[in-house]
C-alpha cells in the first residue's frame, strides 16, 4: 500500500478520535475542527499506536528527509544527524501519544524534536571537544615541563663533571678528555702527552675511580 492508499484508509471512519493526554482521561480530538493534513497526522500516529509498521514506514517515508536536513544544517555532521533522526523516530515509535494534531502538523512536531535535540547533541560535542582540548593542552604543559626538568638535570649534570675534571690533576685531566672526549685510542694520548702507554693507561684508570667518586659525592650514583 503506498503513502497516498494508507492516507485515505486512515482518514476513514469516525470523526473523532482519541489520543491519550494529561488530566483524568483521554483527550478527545474532533477531527472535523483539522484541515485534512492533520487529520491525515493523527490517523498515522492512532495507527502508530496501534504498533502498525506500515504507518511508522510512511511517516518517515514522508518527513524523514526534512528531519534529516535540519538535523544536518544544525550538526553539521552527517553521522551525528543520522543518530539523531533515528532517536526521534525510536521515541515517535514508542510514545506516539506524545503528538498532539490539534496543535500542529505531524511535520512540525518532529521537526522541532529534531532541532531540540540536535541543539542539545551539538553542545555536548563542543563541551567534549573543549574539553579534549583543554586536556591535550595540559599533556603538552606536562611534556614540556618533563624536557625542561630534562634539560635542568642534563645540565647539573654537566656541571657537575666540569667540577670533578677540575678535581683532577693536569696530567689525569688530559688523558681522560683526550681518550673519552677527543676520541683518541691510548696509544695516540702516549704520543700526544709523550708519556709511555701503561703511564698513561694507569692515568686515566685513576682519573676514572676519582671522577665517579666525585659524581657519587655530587648526587649522580649511576654515573
Amino acid at each position: 500500500m503506498d503513502d497516498a492508499a494508507a492516507l485515505r484508509r486512515t482518514t476513514e471512519g469516525p470523526v473523532d478520535g482519541l489520543v491519550d493526554g494529561p488530566g483524568d482521561g483521554p483527550r478527545v480530538i474532533d477531527l472535523a475542527l483539522l484541515d485534512g493534513a492533520r487529520a491525515a497526522d493523527h490517523a498515522f500516529v492512532q495507527l502508530i499506536v496501534e504498533r502498525d509498521e506500515q504507518a511508522f514506514a510512511a511517516v518517515y517515508r514522508l518527513h524523514g528527509d526534512a528531519c534529516f536536513a535540519l538535523a544536518r544544517k544544525v550538526l553539521a555532521d552527517r553521522t551525528l544527524a543520522e543518530e539523531v533522526v533515528q532517536e526521534a523516530f525510536v521515541r515517535l515509535w514508542n510514545s506516539p501519544e506524545r503528538y498532539d494534531a490539534s496543535r500542529g502538523s505531524l511535520r512540525s512536531f518532529m521537526l522541532a524534536q529534531i532541532h531540540g535535540r540536535s541543539v542539545d547533541v551539538l553542545r555536548s560535542e563542543r563541551s567534549r571537544r573543549a574539553r579534549e582540548e583543554r586536556d591535550s593542552q595540559s599533556k603538552q604543559t606536562m611534556t614540556r615541563f618533563d624536557d625542561l626538568e630534562q634539560e635542568v638535570i642534563d645540565l647539573a649534570q654537566a656541571e657537575a663533571v666540569r667540577t670533578a675534571l677540575s678535581s683532577l690533576s693536569q696530567l689525569e685531566r688530559q688523558a681522560i678528555e683526550l681518550a673519552y672526549f677527543g676520541g683518541h685510542s691510548y696509544r695516540d694520548v702516549a704520543v700526544l702527552l709523550e708519556q709511555a702507554e701503561g703511564t698513561v693507561k694507569s692515568r686515566i684508570r685513576t682519573g676514572l675511580l676519582r671522577l665517579r667518586a666525585s659524581m657519587i659525592d655530587a648526587g649522580y650514583p649511576g654515573s
